[in-house]
């Protein structure tokens, strides 16, 4: 039986009882054909298409049947392949290929899905994750992340792009999964497989621009684009346009619905330029919580703007939108804790960063309505109401190791016992937290920006990569910028790959049941106290002198959930208030080093350390800034 969840959507060919009607919104395009393909992927044959008063240009034909190939040719000759392509026969300038949306035989049609709360993340990178960089390359995996206690991954854009390489958010065929990683059908055996586990399986995906190669959409449809706004990566996607908002919408209810993801990651929303009163992503969740009513399908975002109104609770506390917001405060000042690093972004976190980090976790973001330096205005809004489960956490993820000059990761870059620390605040704080693949064994090899671009468009993405280097100071040289591994090469994306035989080394053995410990620890003591959880449930306190600070949060039923923290090279005395009834009173959750609870109890917490109690009351009350 297939139990995934079609519709017949706006943009893409829909299967009649006599063939497919193929569709394509190109409002100003003086003439449009259907191209026919031959067995070989050749257009041999074009067929005269309709225009409505919308723009839309349709025909409903039996010429091509399931597995055949075509696109649409342009008055000026140009053939170029469906923008909602399922499938190509080729790259991304070739024919698309007609498919039957219902052929895939489902085995876990029971599945619905997992509660937010007991999400923990594992991000992954299809490409450089298996040796074969493939999605069954995932699935050989699956039972290994399952006992490793992760209970979602989450998958970078899969999207068609050009090449065999890259990280995905050059996408430019949205509705087609990459041919190089296995296809549709290979994604649909991932996801099956996924499930069969109990794991849940996210998807990144892209609505605030298109890739830089085989983007045909300006050639005939140039009102699927605002000219006249820019951004980082050109005009601004026209979502004042009733079927450009079609085309997005109805591509994330695609992914959730045939595929069966259980929730989407969306790229960079603050990027998206919408000129509409409703904001796409409002208008975008609204239509994936009335699609899905009766499965957990969850949605996160990545915002640099600190806003709020996407994340807030109803009265139930459950997300009214989004699930949850991806918090690079919480890396930020926890980077600069672990590395001293104090260039670029990461200037807004050197002074006072214990106590950002404190009220990050106590209370969402750091920049809450304040200044920032580095941006020169102030930034974000109140988050103190939301509860934690509204963020989603990171010490590393695929953006923050790979957008440095050589993708280092923190295991590079900062004392095995901060990382463990920090590895240690993540999985157990209430927060949804999210690994990097590798991460949980202290991957080392890099995860660098890699490509698969040629000629002058690889030329300008090589040198507009060093390029922006050349403001940070080892990098002001041109000769040092010259080191910056070229993204197009294959060893660039070669050295990124993970490297499973170091899991026989006993210090990677040794971390990676660390992980299984603490996400053991977390899915029995801490997620079954996450789903009602008070506003205002964080305070936090901080020492002026040293790198040590306390945070408190009530979660459900009353419980409260502490944790006492030194990153500094010397002991805290805690502070007089607290008694040794205090520091020792209900559960012990976690210490680490297996000792610190002990030294706690004596009043100092040893160097480097961190321990979790849970208690009936708050052992730490009221903010200090």
């Amino acid at each position: 039986m297939n139990d995934g969840f079609t519709f017949d959507t706006a943009w893409g060919p829909k299967l009649t009882g006599e063939g497919a009607e193929f569709r394509l919104w190109a409002p100003s395009a003086p003439s449009l054909e259907l191209a026919i393909g031959d067995a070989g992927g050749k257009p041999v044959d074009f067929l005269p298409m309709e225009k409505d008063d919308a723009g839309w240009w349709r025909l409903s034909t039996g010429r091509v049947g399931v597995g055949g190939a075509y696109g649409f040719r342009l008055d000026n000759g140009m053939v170029v392949p469906d923008p909602a392509s399922r499938r190509q026969f080729g790259d991304v300038h070739s024919l698309s290929i007609l498919t039957d949306p219902k052929s895939y035989r489902w085995t876990t049609p029971e599945w619905n899905g997992r509660p937010w709360e007991e999400t923990v993340f594992y991000e992954l990178h299809t490409g450089t994750f298996s040796d074969d960089g493939t999605f069954a390359g995932i699935e050989g995996k699956l039972d290994f992340l399952k006992s490793v206690g992760v209970t979602t991954i989450e998958i970078l854009p899969v999207a068609q792009f050009m090449g065999r390489r890259g990280w995905g958010y050059d996408g430019v065929l949205l509705y087609c999964a990459h041919e190089a990683y296995g296809g549709d059908e290979g994604l649909k055996r991932l996801i099956d497989a996924a499930h069969s586990r109990g794991l849940s399986v996210f998807l990144d995906v892209v609505y605030n621009h298109f890739g830089p190669d085989g983007n045909y959409i300006g050639a005939y449809a140039p009102e699927f684009f605002h000219e006249e706004i820019s951004t980082p990566w050109g005009p601004a996607i026209a979502y004042d346009e009733e079927p450009v908002r079609q085309f997005m919408i109805e591509n994330a209810l695609y992914w959730l619905g045939e595929f069966r993801f259980d929730g989407l990651r969306l790229d960079a929303i603050d990027s998206i330029k919408d000129t509409t009163e409703t904001p796409l992503v409002e208008e975008l969740a609204r239509a994936v919580r009335k699609t899905f009513p009766g499965r957990h399908v969850h949605l996160t975002s990545e915002d640099d703007r600190n806003i709020v109104w996407h994340i807030e609770r109803g009265d139930n506390g459950q997300p009214k939108l989004i699930s949850g917001e991806w918090n690079d405060d919480f890396h930020h000042t926890i980077h600069v804790l672990a590395t001293h690093e104090k260039e670029a972004y990461y200037a807004d976190y050197t002074r006072k960063s214990v106590s950002q980090l404190a009220k990050s976790l106590a209370t969402g973001f750091v920049y809450q309505d304040d200044f920032s330096p580095v941006r020169d205005k102030k930034i974000g809004h109140a988050s103190d109401e939301l509860p934690p489960t509204a963020f989603v956490n990171f010490i590393q993820n695929h953006d923050q190791i790979g957008n440095r000059a050589f993708g280092e990761r923190l295991t590079d870059l900062a004392s095995r016992r901060i990382v463990e620390c920090a590895q240690a605040i993540l999985l157990l704080s209430p927060q949804i937290p999210l690994l990097f693949m590798g991460e949980e064994w202290g991957e080392t090899h890099p995860f660098c920006f890699f490509t698969d671009f040629h000629g002058e468009l690889g030329d300008a993405v090589r040198e507009g990569r060093r390029a922006e280097f050349a403001k940070f100071t080892a990098f002001h040289a041109a000769d040092t910028r010259e080191l910056i591994p070229d993204p197009n090469s294959p060893t660039t994306f070669a050295a990124s790959k993970l490297d499973w035989s170091v899991l026989e080394r006993p210090n990677r053995r040794v971390r990676l049941e660390q992980v299984k410990r603490l996400l053991k620890i977390r899915h029995e003591k801490i997620v079954p106290l996450l789903k009602h959880i008070p506003k205002r449930s964080g305070s936090y306190y901080t020492s002026p002198e040293t790198l040590a600070f306390a945070v408190a949060w009530t979660l459900q039923d009353g419980k409260v959930l502490h944790l006492f923290a030194n990153l500094s090279d010397d002991p805290w005395p805690m502070p007089n208030a607290l008694t040794k009834a205090d520091l020792t009173s209900g559960e012990l959750v976690h210490s680490y080093p297996s000792d610190a609870d002990e030294m706690l109890a004596t009043g100092t917490l040893p160097a480097s350390s961190v321990v979790f109690r849970l208690s009936d009351q708050f052992l730490i009350s009221g903010v200090a800034s």
